[in-house]
């Protein structure tokens, strides 16, 4: 066992309020025994921000922010690219490098800003994947919408049900860096240029498929209208739209504004809150409706990971 727990967060200066709310609920479901480094990655992220980060630092759960090193760009902001069909970070990729820029860890927990914590995740870390390459939670959030199920099965090439969030990652990092993750992303990225959805996630059920363990759905809770809430819930995900700071009666929504108050961002998220306007949510309706209406479309194209794997393409490590 390794003596610190690495959990890796990848953001920029947008993002910072959040991740702070995060951490702020982590550090509180920590256990005194244990060890935490959080360790975040960013490509833009103020000196300011950097500190004000640091500062919720802890005895046994340290913060430190690593600029993301050179080697994405190759990936350009096209739609293919663009998380939720609206906008466009390259922070979403940071996961898929972190075995290779982190080789001091056999094992590690990667985690979206967009959570909180109800559960120490020293739990999480000590569960035993074996030799499969990433732990993971079943995307239960839009595996009930027809157009992106079918998307699942007949783009991505993997069962429905099987169809994991990549938002919470338990890591072999060990084992990633063996099969080289960051290598061959790029050189499907860079031959094929998948349409995607999703766009590092569904590079990771692809290739990750057959080789993850299923995590226990309690570690990354999503709101989900349909659905009752989890009432045991270690981990809550604001995935997708579903943002306490965007919109009221968010399902779980009062455990995040109970950690943003102890965050130092308080005012700030608020302010945001304040400042969402009609026409951010129409935008946000809109985008909603284009995810859907691609997760319908993309498996007709001619160049799928589904149809390549079935052409004889490596896609699966």
């Amino acid at each position: 066992m390794d003596k610190i727990i690495p959990i890796f967060f990848t953001i920029d200066d947008s993002y910072a309020p959040f991740l702070a709310t995060a951490l702020t609920s982590a550090i509180d479901n920590c256990s005194a025994e244990r060890n935490y480094k959080a360790i975040v990655l960013y490509r833009e992220l103020s000196e300011e921000n950097r500190a004000r980060l640091i500062s919720l630092s802890t005895d046994n759960f340290t913060i430190e922010c690593t600029p993301m090193q050179a080697g994405l760009e190759s990936i350009t902001d096209r739609m293919s690219n663009r998380l939720r069909c609206d906008y466009f970070t390259l922070t979403i990729y940071f996961r898929l490098f972190i075995p290779t820029m982190f080789p001091e860890f056999d094992k590690g927990i990667y985690i979206d800003s967009d959570v909180v914590l109800r559960g120490d995740l020293a739990e999480l870390y000590d569960i035993d994947i074996g030799d499969n390459l990433i732990g993971a939670c079943a995307d239960r959030s839009v595996v009930e919408v027809p157009p992106l199920a079918r998307y699942m099965e007949n783009a991505v090439g993997v069962e429905k049900h099987s169809y994991i969030n990549s938002g919470v990652l338990l890591m072999n990092l060990k084992k990633l860096r063996e099969v080289e993750l960051d290598r061959h992303f790029l050189t499907l990225l860079n031959t094929y240029h998948f349409d995607c959805i999703a766009p590092d996630q569904d590079y990771l059920n692809a290739i990750c498929n057959g080789k993850i363990h299923y995590l226990d759905a309690r570690w990354d809770a999503m709101p989900n209208e349909d659905q009752p809430p989890l009432s045991d819930a270690k981990l809550i995900h604001y995935n997708l739209f579903s943002k306490p700071w965007c919109y009221d009666n968010i399902q779980y929504g009062e455990y995040f504004w109970q950690y943003a108050k102890d965050s130092g961002y308080l005012s700030e998220i608020e302010a945001y809150k304040a400042a969402y306007s009609d026409e951010q949510k129409a935008s946000d309706k809109k985008c909603l409706a284009l995810l859907i209406e691609r997760g319908d479309s993309i498996p007709a194209q001619d160049v799928t990971f589904k149809k390549m794997l079935e052409s004889g393409v490596k896609i699966r490590l």
